[in-house]
């Protein structure tokens, strides 16, 4: 015979599981979703040479998969090279005298440089001539595949999260804060640069270069974080950290490239502080710093926004500190 405590026990077992399959559903579907259906969507890619060369190319590279290729003409080799290394487009077609040849750049996403390099093979089966393939930003030889930038997304995303979650229970002060969550994220900017650069060779920028990507990238997350924490408390902090776990982590486009990514949340994906932070870090360690603009404007807004909530944090929460005065004392005769 079932005694109340075990009726109540029972009871309460049943929202229990309905949340367990809550947010296994959430998680399984932001992981796994973008892997599924990884594609090229309008991936710009550059087809060089003479007019009524490249035309014929242009046309056969977009009918071979519609919508997957975004194809621009370019006049010459030259200026296809500078598409590239400039982040305009992901590789070209370059149509010449003894046949055409294809520049990749792997260091921009060693996925998508494999890619092309299927699209070359078909272009050479339909000509019965093999197509010669040139890596014209290639990535690190300590890390061809890319590997070592790829898997940094989620402990770039958890740093942030973890420098707001000890910033916010061990200091009080909310000025103080923002000072503690900018020096925690220069310290794991310092210790990603010295694992991801000087150790794996993962990324080529200097390691202050590195240091300061990084730390911008982790006090945008740490910011906001401790901003909505300041105005809403833990469900505002949870919230937010759910956002950058189970949106910008999978959206970054770190193992892959944004264009892959279903339609929409490619974009999404690089206005989270994770996909900023590893656009930012391509740019800076393989291209001089080209592409760099956006992901840097994003990383700022996201600081800024953070030192508004803080500071709205702190304006809500000295109205609602009790005036010292509010209670009138009583004064002997």
């Amino acid at each position: 015979m079932s005694t109340p405590s075990a009726r109540r026990d029972a009871a309460r077992l049943v929202p229990l599981l309905a949340v367990l399959a809550v947010l296994l559903t959430v998680v399984l579907t932001a992981f796994a979703w973008p892997a599924v259906n990884t594609a090229p969507r309008d991936l710009p890619v550059a087809v060089a040479g003479p007019p009524a060369a490249t035309a014929q190319v242009a046309a056969a590279l977009a009918a071979a998969e519609p919508g997957a290729l975004d194809v621009r003409t370019l006049p010459d080799e030259q200026a296809a090279r500078a598409a590239i290394t400039d982040r305009e487009v992901y590789g070209a077609v370059v149509v010449g005298a003894d046949g055409p040849h294809l520049l990749v750049a792997s260091a921009a996403s060693p996925v998508v440089a494999q890619s092309l390099r299927q699209v070359a093979a078909g272009l050479g089966a339909a000509s019965g001539s093999t197509v010669r393939v040139e890596d014209v930003v290639p990535t690190p030889a300590s890390d061809p595949r890319g590997a070592g930038l790829a898997a940094a997304a989620l402990p770039l995303a958890l740093g942030g999260i973890l420098t707001a979650g000890l910033v916010s229970r061990m200091i009080r002060r909310i000025p103080l804060r923002a000072a503690a969550a900018v020096a925690m994220a220069t310290v794991g900017g310092m210790v990603t640069a010295t694992v991801l650069g000087t150790w794996l060779g993962s990324v080529q920028s200097g390691w202050w270069t590195t240091t300061g990507v990084v730390a911008l990238g982790m006090a945008a997350t740490a910011l906001v974080l401790l901003g909505l924490h300041a105005l809403f408390r833990e469900i505002g902090f949870a919230l937010g950290a759910a956002v950058i776990v189970l949106l910008g982590n999978p959206l970054s486009g770190l193992t892959s490239a944004p264009e892959l990514l279903p339609s929409g949340w490619g974009t999404l994906g690089q206005l989270l502080p994770p996909g900023a932070t590893g656009t930012l870090l391509r740019s800076v360690s393989w291209f001089d710093g080209a592409g760099a603009g956006t992901p840097l404007l994003v990383l700022s807004t996201w600081c800024a926004a953070g030192l508004v909530l803080l500071g709205a944090g702190a304006l809500l929460s000295s109205r609602r500190r009790p005036a010292l005065h509010s209670v009138p004392l009583a004064v002997p005769a």
